[in-house]
Parts: structure tokens; C-alpha cells; sequence
């Protein structure tokens, strides 16, 4: 089942709208609870500030004939029809009441005379329709009237107009910041992804003819940087190991025809004419000579293909260089006399190293200093350690290596004298074995040759601790 890739642009383009439809609209509904507490505080204000004018009012004596005379007085200071005032002594019919908006009149508990009203003293009422309803009593001493009780109330239609007002701006405003953020935050973030498509574009171009190519870091944003290095350092590996590959892939071609074709053209030979058994024996005895060289050949390709590097640093351990060099002398001693050759051992110290990779090592360097060593000399395998590891030497007397050979001679089918004989003891792979070995324990190797003293040298770091 194939999932759905995102746009990363759109996803980020997308959250900055929701951040900033969100941080607005907070902001907003902060503001817009400041206004409303302020609007409150106002007209809590001017309804207190209404009964303090009527109590000095109703404190003159001429109150009566002005309250039955001019009833519109008290209307007109009310100011609108969404205002409320009642004038009544307790329990009497009122003296006056002016509700020019039929609101019912809400019973308030009179404050006591001579009290000084605090914005406390004022009760909010749900009002009519979801419009709240303020209002505020008080009792008043009127002189020849006796004891008053005035409320006085207004309907808040205005402020809530205003306050839906306001509330719909802020959603308004907050979406139409949002759709602006979202459209620029879109642009910005292409345009700021606009190094990533081009190095995807310039990596989409490198194949197998261009493998030298690399991915150009100028102008790059510095976050985009250890990509770069990463890729190219793949790449450079990728370029190594494909010149590595060709390299093999020729080299086996070469190496294989001349086994392949001999076999094919002694075996043609053979077959175009009776022949003794004695013949066909020779015959199948070169064959099978020429067949365990192929076998031997492809037997180290397939080492040098399937070691694994981590599983050989996990599976090392500490060895006694003694035992391992004597170990190597007892192994090759039967080799070595057959060419008259003496196998001397020596060091001490320890090895830190895989222990069947080592012994490979020191086998591949041994059997060729046997074979290539001069008869009736000494073959010398030392130990020698030191505060960053352990030196193994693997020293023979015999022909002097040209000095222009020496850097060459640990690579896949190399030969100093490309006339010497080939048998199915010698396939050009042993040192290159041997450095594959020293380059997976993280150590050396090299070699040195001078009158006629030719000396393979290890070097296997010291454990870490």
C-alpha cells in the first residue's frame, strides 16, 4: 500500500497560520475581557453616579410638585428608552416610574440611607433576549415625603453591541493575519528549500560515468552543510569502491583467462588424437594443478568480499604474541625444510586482533617468504612491542624488490616479474589479503627490502581501555 507524501512547504505553511490565528485570538479575547470589564466599571459608574444626583434632588422640598409636574424632567435625564427609574415609598404605588421600554421592573434590595454606594452595590441581572440588565436601589430621606426608595436600571443593549462588534473583528482580523502569514510563510519556506531542490537536482545527475562529481556547498545554508559533507563522503567511498570494483573485475578476467585457456587448449590437443594412459594422466594432473589455482583464486576473492568489519572488531581478543609466532614456526616447518629453509621464532607481548584473521596474516606472509626465499637461508618471524601496540615481522633472505615495487606489492594481483611461473600455490591475493586484515583492525602494514633481506612488517594497535 503506498502512503501519501506531505509537502513540508504547505505542513509549515499550514502551522504558522494555526500559530498566529491562535496567538491573535488570544491576544484578542485578552483585550476584549479588558474592554468588557471597563464597559462594566462605566456603566456600574453612571448608574451610581445617577442615584447619588437623585438623592440630592429628592432632598429639596419643592420635590413633590416637581415629581407630579414635570415627570418628563426625569425622563429626559434618563437619557434613552433602554433606561429604567422608579421613585415610591415603600410599599405605596410608585410616585413616579419612567420605562419608556416596558422592561420589567426587577426588585432590588434598597441600600440604607446615608450609605456611600461602591460599584459592589449594583446587581447584574441576566436581563432580557441574553442582554444584561444592571441596576442599583436606595433608600433616601425626601424631607416632607418621608423615606424614598429609588431604582434605577438600564438595559446593556448598546455594550453588548458593541462588545459582539469588537469579538467579531478579532475573529475577522485573526483570520485574515492567519491567510496572509500562511500565503507569505509559503513563499519563504519554498524559497528557502529552493538550495535542497538543487542539490536533489544535482545529485539526480550523478551516475556511474560522473562519480567524481560532488554536491557544491557554496551558498548553502549552514544547516544543509553536514549533508553535503556526508553525501560527497558517500560518494567518494561509492568512487572507490567502483574503481575497486572495475579494478577486480579486470584483474580476475585477466587472471582467470590464463588458467581457462589453457585448460581449453591442452584439453583440445589432447582430444585430437589417441594418447597413451599415461598421457591423459599427465593431462588431468596439469588440469587439476591449473583447476586448484581457480579454487584457491576464487576461494580468497570470496575472503576478501565477505569479511565484515564490525564482526571482526567485536570477536578480537588478547593473544600471546609467543605463542602465535611459535605457532606459525611450527606450522611452516615442514614447508620450509622441503626447500631447506630454518624457521626461527621470537617476541613476547600481546595481541590485540581477531585471532583467525591474525593467523591468516602471518600464514600469507610466511608462505610467501618460503617461496620466494633463497634455499639453505633463514626465515625469521619476530614479536617486538611497544607503548601503541605490537610490531609482527615476517623476514626472508633472497632476491632485492626494486624499490619501485614496493608500494604496489600489498595490491589484488600484483607481481614484481610478470614472467615468473604461475602455480596453484600463487594467485596474486595473499598480501592483499594480508592488508584487508591490517585495514579491519585499524592497524599497518609495510615492507622493506635491501641486500637481499626482505621484511613484511604489522603493526596491531594496543587495546583501548
Amino acid at each position: 500500500m503506498s502512503r501519501r507524501h506531505h509537502s513540508l512547504t504547505l505542513r509549515l505553511a499550514l502551522i504558522f497560520a494555526l500559530l498566529a490565528f491562535a496567538l491573535l485570538a488570544t491576544l484578542g479575547v485578552a483585550l476584549y475581557r479588558e474592554l468588557e470589564r471597563e464597559l462594566i466599571m462605566r456603566d456600574d459608574a453612571a448608574l451610581i453616579y445617577r442615584i447619588d444626583q437623585l438623592r440630592n434632588l429628592l432632598n429639596d422640598s419643592n420635590t413633590l410638585d416637581l415629581i407630579k409636574t414635570k415627570p418628563e424632567l426625569f425622563q429626559n435625564m434618563l437619557g434613552n428608552r433602554e433606561s429604567v427609574l422608579s421613585i415610591a415609598a415603600p410599599g405605596q404605588k410608585p410616585l413616579l416610574e419612567v420605562n419608556p421600554g416596558n422592561i420589567d421592573m426587577p426588585s432590588v434590595t434598597p441600600v440604607p440611607k446615608d450609605y456611600s454606594l461602591a460599584l459592589t452595590d449594583v446587581h447584574h441581572l441576566p436581563g432580557i433576549k441574553g442582554v444584561p440588565f444592571a441596576a442599583v436601589a436606595a433608600s433616601i430621606d425626601s424631607g416632607d415625603l418621608g423615606s424614598l426608595q429609588v431604582t434605577t436600571g438600564r438595559l446593556m443593549t448598546e455594550r453588548t453591541a458593541m462588545l459582539a462588534s469588537y469579538r467579531l473583528s478579532v475573529y475577522i482580523l485573526a483570520s485574515i493575519a492567519a491567510i496572509i502569514l500562511a500565503v507569505v510563510g509559503y513563499l519563504l519556506v519554498h524559497r528557502g528549500l529552493l538550495p535542497l531542490r538543487r542539490l536533489a537536482e544535482h545529485a539526480q545527475g550523478i551516475g556511474i560515468g560522473n562519480l567524481a562529481e560532488r554536491l557544491d556547498s557554496h551558498g548553502a545554508p549552514k544547516e544543509l552543510l553536514p549533508m553535503i559533507d556526508s553525501f560527497n563522503t558517500m560518494l567518494e567511498r561509492l568512487a572507490k569502491g567502483f574503481v575497486q570494483l572495475g579494478q577486480v573485475s579486470t584483474d580476475m578476467a585477466h587472471e582467470l583467462r590464463t588458467p581457462i585457456n589453457n585448460l581449453l587448449g591442452e584439453t583440445q590437443v589432447a582430444l585430437q588424437q589417441s594418447r597413451s594412459i599415461e598421457s591423459y594422466q599427465q593431462l588431468l594432473a596439469s588440469n587439476v594443478e591449473e583447476l586448484e589455482r581457480l579454487a584457491r583464486m576464487l576461494d580468497n576473492m570470496l575472503f576478501l568480499a565477505r569479511t565484515d568489519p564490525a564482526s571482526a572488531l567485536r570477536q578480537r581478543q588478547e593473544l600471546s604474541a609467543a605463542d602465535e609466532v611459535e605457532r606459525m614456526a611450527d606450522y611452516f616447518e615442514g614447508p620450509a625444510s622441503d626447500v631447506d629453509m630454518h624457521i626461527f621464532a621470537e617476541g613476547e607481548g600481546v595481541i590485540w586482533a581477531e585471532p583467525m584473521l591474525l593467523r591468516r596474516a602471518l600464514a600469507n606472509l610466511c608462505a610467501n617468504a618460503i617461496k620466494y626465499g633463497a634455499p639453505g637461508s633463514k626465515l625469521m618471524i619476530q614479536a617486538i612491542p611497544s607503548a601503541e601496540g605490537i610490531y609482527l615481522s615476517v623476514s626472508n633472505t633472497g632476491d632485492t624488490i626494486p624499490a619501485e615495487h614496493l608500494p604496489r606489492l600489498f595490491e589484488r594481483f600484483y607481481r614484481v616479474d610478470e614472467s615468473r611461473e604461475r602455480s596453484a600455490q600463487s594467485n596474486g591475493l595473499g598480501l592483499s589479503i594480508v592488508a584487508t586484515i591490517m585495514q579491519l583492525h585499524d592497524g599497518r602494514h609495510g615492507v622493506t627490502s635491501d641486500g637481499g633481506v626482505t621484511c613484511f612488517e604489522l603493526f596491531f594497535p594496543r587495546r583501548e581501555d
